[in-house]
């Protein structure tokens, strides 16, 4: 398939022969948003790059977030400006490099009084100046009459008033997805599934990684100048093939997500909801669902890749809805698909997970290993500049000019915003509304190469096309059935009305491409559901 930046999975053993055949200037472990965002700008900068993920691309926390390009506006209240101001700035730049994974879209705090009104447009109007918001797109105050308007379920009982600000909603997964095929159009390799378990180490310092591919069984040994460890949740496990002994540095945080049918509160708007105990939860509408998050515990069981979302976690996020919207009391049954992730927050005893700052911070190992944690999805761009200046600085490593103005992430080179291309994909190819929009906002000015795979839907009246399964396979490296329906064309979490009818027609298009047998592909259908299952196990416990 033509495209820029192409990962095929189709080349998985020649990709394998190159990583063991080159020496790199960097190699990155981790292809989340972090590991990404290094990989993009080594790669921009001329450095030779490979990135090695131990699961799938945007398979952990990168793929579990609210999905939000935002500045982070409770920070300010904790004192962070400069965090604030950095991520207000990024904003803007997301979306001037990928519109169609950065949608503006207005947000809506609620206020219960006029006071709090004035306080709220006070830190609101603070947090513009920082992100230097263009005046078409600052905050509107609604009162009463408005709301009614506006915003009809909400409360107004409970909320007098809202003050409305712009924030712009994204697809982490596909955002990252971006980010890693950015890299490869400059030279970089991507591979998933390939989980690095050795740092080689020569006279003191790190060569390069030991690595297996848990697709093949292959084991890999990879060279390299320097090594970036940027394997979120997972750096303390990497910083220890490097230095057994290294001290814990991370707190880890879940945070947890649910979606349920967009018919039962049919939000105009997103919204931000005040918690019983101080916190801010999203309720955020996309498509045929709504969802809302999330929470913020401390985790203890370890870097988990698929952390459990309990009863208690959703009791939680349903009491403001219950509290602040204007529908019947929403029961857990009701629910979807629901998500949890682990945040890497940079300890600071005695603090709980809400009151961490997103900071972001780079340690040198004893073998010169380059550790990147912290941070948010919001700044991963500043975060790899900070890394890649770093590792120039540590190796001597000549790095090209930055680009004055970065060119647009694959997808992102089109004129205007989401509602224009999907008006144009419906008229040049007859698709339904729904339909374009979805491509529309996943694929961006690409969506004509992914509807040259096939135009006809997997299932009957549903939105996936068969182009869309070619597409992951041949240009997004999707491995598993799990990759395409979570993190390419994210079926499970918000196409509850086609999910289950796409497993099978799904998994027979994979097995094409991918050539598998038939007890491949059997496999692959039962580990999907059984994953399904297990995202509403919390519907089982007693409550």
């Amino acid at each position: 398939m033509s495209a820029a930046g192409c990962i095929s999975s189709l080349e998985r053993p020649a990709l394998l022969d190159r990583l063991e055949q080159e020496v790199f200037d960097v190699v990155v472990i981790g292809g989340g948003i972090t590991g990404a965002g290094v990989a993009r700008e080594a790669a921009l900068r001329g450095l030779r790059v490979a990135l090695l993920e131990a699961h799938d691309f945007a398979a952990g926390t990168s793929s579990r977030s609210s999905k939000l390009i935002h500045g982070g506006l409770r920070y300010l209240a904790m004192g962070d400006v400069a965090l604030v101001r950095k991520a207000a700035l990024e904003r803007k730049q997301v979306f001037r490099l990928a519109p169609h994974l950065a949608e503006r879209r207005w947000m809506v705090f609620p206020a219960r009084s006029y006071f709090g009104l004035v306080k709220m447009r006070a830190g609101i109007t603070t947090y513009e100046k920082l992100g230097e918001v263009a005046a078409e797109d600052r905050h509107r105050n609604w009162n009463r009459e408005a709301l009614e308007q506006e915003e009809p379920l909400l409360n107004r009982k409970r909320y007098k008033y809202a003050c409305a600000y712009r924030e712009y909603l994204t697809d982490d997964a596909r955002l990252v997805l971006a980010n890693l095929r950015d890299a490869a159009r400059h030279g970089a390799l991507a591979i998933n599934y390939a989980a690095v378990d050795r740092i080689l180490v020569e006279a003191g310092r790190a060569c390069g990684v030991e690595a297996e591919c848990r697709e093949s069984g292959r084991r890999l040994r990879v060279r390299a100048h320097c090594i970036i460890n940027a394997a979120g949740p997972w750096v303390e496990a990497v910083q220890r093939l490097e230095e057994p002994a290294a001290r814990p540095f991370l707190h880890l945080s879940k945070g947890i997500h649910f979606a349920f049918p967009a018919k039962r509160a049919p939000l105009r708007n997103m919204l931000a909801l005040n918690t019983d105990d101080g916190r801010i939860v999203f309720v955020i509408p996309r498509g045929s669902v709504v969802y809302v998050g999330t929470t913020d515990t401390t985790y203890t069981r370890g870097s988990q890749l698929w952390p459990e979302v309990t009863r208690e976690d959703v009791e939680y996020l349903l009491a403001p809805l219950h509290r602040d919207l204007n529908v019947a009391p929403l029961r857990p049954e009701e629910i979807t698909s629901a998500w949890a992730g682990l945040r890497p927050l940079i300890a600071e005893p005695g603090k709980r997970p809400s009151d961490l700052s997103r900071r972001d911070e780079i340690l040198i190992g004893p073998a010169k290993v380059v550790t990147i944690a912290g941070g948010k999805l919001t700044g991963y761009r500043p975060m790899a500049k900070a890394a890649l200046d770093k590792v120039a600085q540590l190796f001597e490593l000549e790095l090209g000019p930055p680009h004055r103005e970065e060119p647009p992430l694959p997808g992102g080179d089109f004129a205007g915003e989401i509602p224009g291309l999907s008006r144009s994909l419906s008229r040049d190819y007859g698709l339904p509304p729904a339909c374009s929009e979805r491509l529309a906002r996943s694929y961006g000015s690409e969506a004509g190469e992914v509807l040259k795979g096939g135009q006809a839907p997997l299932v009957e009246g549903g939105c996936i096309l068969r182009g869309e399964v070619t597409w992951a396979v041949e240009v997004e490296g999707a491995l598993t059935l799990e990759d395409l329906l979570y993190r390419r064309v994210r079926t499970a979490l918000f196409d509850p009305d086609f999910r289950e009818a796409l497993v099978e027609p799904a998994a027979d298009e994979m097995a094409k491409l991918l050539s598998w047998a038939a007890a491949r592909r059997q496999q692959e259908v039962e580990q999907v559901r059984a994953r399904l299952r297990s995202d509403l196990s919390f519907l089982s416990e007693t409550g």
